[in-house]
C-alpha cells in the first residue's frame, strides 16, 4: 500500500516537474530567453488549443458559407427553393380544402339545405342577447303590401308529393304581375320573358328553392338565381335590388327582389325571367299565367 502511494507521489512530482526551455544565439552562444515548463503545464496547454481549435471549426462551418462545401448541405438556392415549395405546397392544401368545401355547399344546395361558411371568422362574433333588431318603415311598409297580396294566394308546394309529378301539375307562383313585352325565343338567345310592370313592383319567388346566385353583371344588372326541386333552375334579371342573399331557402311568393332596369342590356323598367329544367330552357308561359 505504501509502494503504491509513493509511486503515485513520484508520477505528480514528474507532472509537477519544471523545465526549462532555453533560447540561444547560434552564433555566440548567448542565451537570449527562456520558459520554464512542466508537463502538466504541456498538457493543459495541448488540451485548451485542442478545444479552441474545435470550437472554430465548428463557429466557422456553421456562421460562415464554408458549409456550402460539404457534401450534402444545400446551397442558398436550394434552401430558396425548398421554403418556396414549403409555402407552394400549403397553398395548395387550402385550396384543395376550399375546393372540397365549395363542392359540399354545392351539394347540399341542391338538396335543398343550407351551405355552411368556409373559414368562417367568428372573433367578432356576438351573442343572442346582445343583438338589437331594428325594423325600418320602408320595410314595415313592404311587409304589409306583400302579405296583403299574398292573403289569398295558394303557394305551399309539398316537395315530397311533387317529385313525381309532371311539370304541369305544379303550381308555379307568378313572379310579377305584368305585360310580355319580349317572348321566349331561343333562336334569337333570348331563354325567357320580359314582363312590364309597375314601378317598384316586388319580385316574388316562383317555386320554394335556394338562392345560388345573387350579383350584379354589366349586362344583366341585379340578378338572382333559385334552385328548385325536380331539377327546376328560376332566374330574375334587371332587377333594382336584391332581398336575399346566396344560401338562403325561400318559399314560393316569397319577395325576392325589386322590379328595376339595371344592366346595359335593357330598354326600360322590366323584369327578365327565365325557367330552366335540367339545363334545358323553358317557356315561362307554358307554365305560368301572367
Amino acid at each position: 500500500m505504501a509502494k503504491s502511494n509513493e509511486k503515485k507521489r513520484g508520477r505528480l512530482r514528474k507532472l509537477m516537474h519544471k523545465y526549462r526551455l532555453v533560447a540561444i544565439n547560434d552564433d555566440t552562444f548567448e542565451e537570449v530567453g527562456f520558459i520554464r515548463l512542466s508537463r502538466l503545464n504541456i498538457i493543459s496547454i495541448v488540451g485548451f488549443l485542442v478545444i479552441f481549435g474545435i470550437a472554430l471549426v465548428y463557429t466557422t462551418i456553421a456562421y460562415t458559407p464554408i458549409r456550402e462545401f460539404i457534401p450534402g448541405y444545400p446551397d442558398p438556392m436550394m434552401s430558396h427553393y425548398i421554403r418556396q415549395n414549403a409555402m407552394k405546397l400549403d397553398s395548395l392544401q387550402r385550396e384543395l380544402a376550399m375546393r372540397d368545401q365549395y363542392f359540399m355547399n354545392i351539394n347540399r344546395i341542391v338538396n335543398g339545405e343550407r351551405p355552411e361558411d368556409f373559414l368562417n371568422d367568428t372573433s367578432s362574433a356576438k351573442t343572442r342577447n346582445s343583438i338589437m333588431f331594428t325594423r325600418s318603415e320602408n320595410d314595415s311598409i313592404l311587409r304589409k303590401k306583400v302579405e296583403a297580396e299574398e292573403q289569398f294566394r295558394l303557394s305551399v308546394i309539398d316537395d315530397k308529393q311533387s317529385d313525381g309529378k309532371e311539370l304541369h301539375n305544379i303550381h308555379f307562383f307568378t313572379p310579377v304581375n305584368g305585360i310580355i313585352t319580349n317572348p321566349f325565343d331561343p333562336l334569337e338567345n333570348h331563354f325567357g320573358i320580359d314582363l312590364v310592370a309597375g314601378a317598384d313592383e316586388v319580385v316574388k319567388a316562383t317555386l320554394d328553392g335556394t338562392v345560388t346566385i345573387a350579383t350584379w353583371t354589366l349586362e344583366t344588372g341585379y340578378v338572382i338565381q333559385l334552385q328548385h326541386a325536380n331539377d327546376l333552375m328560376s332566374v330574375y334579371k334587371h332587377n333594382a335590388e336584391l332581398f336575399k342573399t346566396v344560401g338562403i331557402n325561400v318559399k314560393a311568393g316569397d319577395a325576392i327582389a325589386v322590379i328595376g332596369n339595371s344592366g346595359e342590356l335593357t330598354t326600360g323598367p322590366h323584369l327578365h325571367f327565365e325557367l330552366w329544367h335540367n339545363g334545358v330552357p323553358l317557356n315561362p308561359e307554358d307554365y305560368i299565367t301572367f
